[in-house]
């Protein structure tokens, strides 16, 4: 699964004044605990970005991994009917699946 995150502007600082890139389509704002703050902002030097990429980043990064680790999704009626259909259809001619759905796992060996 694939997330692109689109959001290149945030509101970042005590100044309140944007941070903004050329692709920048939303606004996000946040407050943050001066010690959190100042924990991005020591890693922010360490890598080298700016505070909104490292921050985007990070959060693009989380959210990539929350939907990768999704176990249950919705379906309608319909799309959990083809689903079932295309779990249930007969594997296509294919020699090198049936190798290896012939040969023993690794832990097997």
């Amino acid at each position: 699964m694939c997330v692109h995150c689109a959001y290149k502007r945030a509101w970042i600082g005590r100044t309140g004044a944007p941070v903004m890139s050329t692709a920048a389509s939303k606004v996000i704002n946040f407050r943050a605990p001066a010690a959190k703050q100042a924990l991005i902002d020591h890693a922010v030097e360490v890598s080298g970005m700016n505070r909104t990429e490292f921050i985007l980043d990070a959060v693009c990064e989380k959210a990539r991994e929350v939907l990768a680790d999704q176990t249950r999704f919705a379906l309608s009626q319909k799309a959990l009917q083809r689903f079932n259909a295309l779990l249930d259809a007969p594997l296509a001619g294919n020699a090198a699946i049936r190798r290896l759905l012939a040969s023993p796992a690794p832990w097997e060996r």
